[in-house]
């Protein structure tokens, strides 16, 4: 391995990490570049030292009037934010551990996680508190709530998210100027710090045990693995309470003692703002968020030139898309891949070396294989199959469910793999590809479509914005490919047209008998399509 043209260049395959907790990254930063700027909030300016200052106080302010202890459970349920970041690393402070909720999460499914985690004391956007009703007071004995135009600058000229005029009561500054300090505690990599919970798509979501060590791995992993500098300025647009927001929006540029700009709700137009205006260079971005952007006709008005690293995951990226910005920035997008029960990447593609539509290579210490799902055998080379994982990276288990735990992993040559779910194969070179997930494929006269494989290749008509396959349900068939797709403005488009093209651009089987054009796709927070949410309502509707 130590002569593999694919591994990044000059890097070990292992990664010595800080044997320190995550707050202390924030402390390194502080002392080290106490003025340099942290927080860049839709014009408002936080240096490094009023960072740390922040969080110190609110840290104390848990301990003091919240009870907040080590170990215990405290849940942030806000969106992108300074409120976010500050509340987040002043948890990690106290020893405690942070509970992140999807913001777009409503009243029962917040009551799960509260409930589930055993949170008493939540810190919340104001926008949000309909949905904390009959909770606080009850199982959440102590609130904090944040108005985050309280962060912002008074004359910015950039465009706003309506939450900004939200005006509910916020207690977020009357904790901090209680100036409260901080008594020691004493943390080890080895402590719970994070409990992300997982989307839910198939049960109720399962709190995903994480340490300081597993977060810290891939948060130092993005940093040594594109060796970035410390004069980084990021775009963090991807939620914060989402593992690769959490971890590419503010762990890692927090680590290297970047300068964060923050987005808290994604505008493409005041992203291009952002970018031309503070210099960004590193952005995470997943595909639907880049179609989106790009998709702006007056875009080359913008310079947007120092962009130089741009990266993603969650979906591959179409290939269309991914030659577009090559030919816009001269730049590659990066894709990796992760889960919640990962914290983030547990392969990447090589910066100097990366392959279009490709998870890429297990990342420092990973160790990944493709198997059989049913028989746990290994798949030769270039065979479909389910992947596992094992690496630093992969979370304890599920918080309180023991049987969850048990199912997803796998022992396998002496090691404890973690059964990702989703269905891939890897190539010659070590590169790994996902085809997608386990439960979505579509078997249509016994041949086998793969869904994201379908929707990359329609990616490429000049009409298409975004596309969604699903199956749905046939006499004859059993199942046919469906395409739900929502065109670019200005454009029409017939089905019968759009199906004799897709029939040119892959195997009959696979191009879409039936297609949709629709307004719009659902989404979730982190912008992934919800797919499952489409094919439970197709086959509800065939049924």
């Amino acid at each position: 391995m130590k002569n593999d043209p694919n591994w990044p260049l000059g890097l070990s395959h292992h990664l010595e990490l800080p044997q320190t907790s995550l707050y202390y990254n924030l402390e390194v930063s502080a002392r080290r570049y106490p003025n340099r700027t942290a927080l860049i909030y839709y014009g408002n300016i936080i240096n490094y030292a009023e960072l740390k200052r922040q969080v110190d106080g609110m840290a104390g302010y848990l301990q003091q009037r919240c009870a907040v202890k080590k170990g215990h459970h405290v849940a942030l349920y806000m969106q992108n934010s300074p409120q976010f970041i500050i509340a987040y690393y002043a948890i990690l402070r106290t020893g405690a551990i942070v509970v992140p909720i999807n913001a777009m999460s409503i009243q029962h499914e917040v009551a799960h996680i509260v409930g589930d985690s055993g949170c008493s004391v939540i810190i919340y956007g104001q926008e949000l508190e309909k949905n904390l009703v009959g909770l606080l007071g009850r199982n959440l004995m102590h609130s904090i709530a944040a108005h985050y135009a309280d962060y912002i600058d008074a004359d910015t000229d950039l465009p706003l998210p309506d939450v900004m005029a939200s005006s509910a009561i916020s207690n977020w500054n009357e904790a901090l100027i209680q100036h409260c300090i901080p008594t020691p505690v004493h943390i080890t990599p080895d402590d719970l710090a994070i409990l992300p919970y997982t989307s839910g798509t198939t049960d109720k979501p399962k709190g995903c045990m994480h340490t300081h060590r597993s977060v810290m791995h891939t948060a130092v992993a993005a940093q040594e693995w594109s060796k970035s500098s410390k004069d980084n300025v990021v775009l963090a647009a991807l939620p914060m309470f989402h593992v690769a927001g959490m971890q590419n929006g503010m762990n890692t540029p927090i680590y290297n003692g970047n300068a964060i700009v923050i987005m808290t709700r994604w505008d493409k137009r005041c992203a291009a703002q952002l970018i031309e205006r503070y210099r960004v260079s590193a952005w995470s971005a997943i595909s639907s968020m880049l179609c989106d952007f790009l998709n702006q006709p007056d875009l080359n008005q913008f310079d947007l030139s120092s962009l130089c690293m741009l990266t993603g995951g969650g979906a591959a990226m179409p290939k269309a898309v991914a030659e577009k910005i090559h030919a816009l920035w001269g730049i590659h997008y990066i894709e990796g891949y992760g889960l919640t029960e990962t914290m983030a990447p547990t392969h990447m593609n090589p910066v100097h070396q990366p392959k279009a539509q490709c998870m890429g290579v297990p990342i420092f210490d990973t160790d990944a294989l493709v198997i059989d799902p049913a028989t746990l055998q290994p798949m030769p080379v270039g065979e479909v199959g389910e992947i596992v994982v094992h690496g630093p990276q992969v979370f304890l288990g599920y918080h309180g469910n023991s049987t969850a735990t048990a199912e997803a992993f796998v022992s396998l040559h002496g090691q404890r793999y973690f059964r990702t779910g989703d269905l891939g194969y890897v190539d010659q070179e070590g590169y790994f590809f996902m085809v997608d997930r386990l439960k979505r494929m579509i078997n249509t006269a016994g041949y086998k479509v793969w869904p994201a494989e379908v929707e990359s290749l329609l990616y490429a008509h000049p009409a298409v914005l975004e596309a969604c396959v699903v199956g749905c349900k046939d006499v004859a068939r059993g199942e046919n490919v469906k395409a739900l797709v929502v065109l670019k403005p200005n454009h029409q488009l017939d089905e019968s047209a759009f199906i004799s093209w897709a029939r040119e651009q892959m195997a009959a089987y696979k191009a879409p008998r039936v297609v949709e054009f629709v307004d719009q796709l659902p989404k979730s927070a982190s912008g992934k399509l919800l797919w499952r949410e489409l094919q439970e309502r197709e086959f509800a509707q065939s049924t």
